[in-house]
């Protein structure tokens, strides 16, 4: 390509699973995977902390209309801390500003501080997160030495299990809902026990319903793409799959583009009124509706593919 001239992105619709490598923000990674695959649009959920590893789903064209449906999904993680070690930042990347004894504790001890943690509760967000205050981000100010306060925040622990513990390292597995700040979590453990702790590695394992063993990591993506685009286009996932916790519902095939255009349609298997994935003559989807009055779907977000646009 001559110098200047810019590059012709093409309409690229899909999710993959990125298994995001440390060292790299989630903006960086799918803007490399976005130029591999040389899609026009992009975007990204549920940002992972630069030194974390793990899923991180990327979608593009229609794909990102679900985006915002998948920032509200669960997460579950699988953690390391080292304990009798604080950080600024609360991971490894910080640096050391305090230290504490470690307690003798047996592993039936750590695992009910752990279960503890369990159920809804309110956590304070930290100073190094993308969160804003008066227009700045936390982390921003942090980076100056300013601490400003914050309001706590609900979140929900569902499940913690203990996977290890060896001297100054605990590890454990949690399912959490969104917005949940594993390195505050982790600081409050290390506080219940007596000590103090930092986040030292953190792998997110699983976001909603999505599977692992879809995960590709940044290796494999690059092979896949140096044999040009379609053995990585290949990979990508419908954006259905990103809603299967929603109920799914069919219109007649003759409602398809009505539903398209943005008007109310009857559904041939309607249920409790709510938030739907909605599918044409069972096989095409639409999109996100929800269900009215009358067995009727109101469209919420349309997709429409290049390949299928009714």
């Amino acid at each position: 390509m001559a110098r200047g001239m810019k590059r012709h992105a093409d309409s690229v619709d899909g999710l993959l699973l990125l298994n995001k490598p440390s060292g790299i923000t989630s903006n960086r990674a799918l803007q490399v995977v976005r130029r591999l695959l040389n899609a026009k649009k992009a975007g990204h959920t549920g940002s992972l902390d630069p030194a974390a590893t793990g899923m991180l789903p990327l979608c593009f064209g229609e794909a990102t209309k679900v985006c915002s449906y998948l920032l509200n999904a669960d997460k579950s993680y699988r953690v390391t801390a080292k304990l009798g070690s604080a950080t600024d930042t609360g991971d490894a990347d910080g640096r050391e500003i305090e230290t504490a004894v470690v307690p003798d504790l047996a592993l039936v001890d750590w695992d009910r501080i752990l279960q503890g943690f369990c159920g809804e509760s309110t956590q304070i967000p930290p100073m190094y997160s993308a969160l804003k205050k008066d227009g700045k981000r936390l982390y921003e100010l942090a980076r100056k030495g300013e601490t400003v306060e914050r309001e706590p925040r609900s979140i929900r622990i569902d499940a913690i299990r203990l996977l290890e513990f060896a001297g100054h390292r605990l590890v454990f597995r949690v399912s959490c809902s969104k917005g949940t700040y594993i390195r505050v979590l982790v600081e409050d453990i290390a506080h219940e026990a007596g000590t103090v702790a930092h986040t030292a590695r953190l792998h997110r394992e699983t976001v909603g319903d999505f599977d692992s063993a879809n995960m590709l990591d940044m290796a494999a993506i690059e092979a896949l793409a140096a044999k040009g685009p379609e053995p990585l286009r290949a990979k990508l996932l419908p954006a259905d799959v990103a809603l299967k916790g929603m109920p799914d519902v069919s219109v007649a095939a003759e409602d398809a583009e009505r539903f398209c255009r943005g008007q109310v349609v009857k559904v041939a298997n309607g249920g409790q009124k709510g938030l739907v994935r909605v599918y044409a003559a069972g096989s095409r989807f639409l999109g996100v509706g929800e269900l009215v009055e009358d067995g009727q779907v109101a469209p919420r977000r349309v997709f429409l593919t290049h390949e299928d646009s009714p």
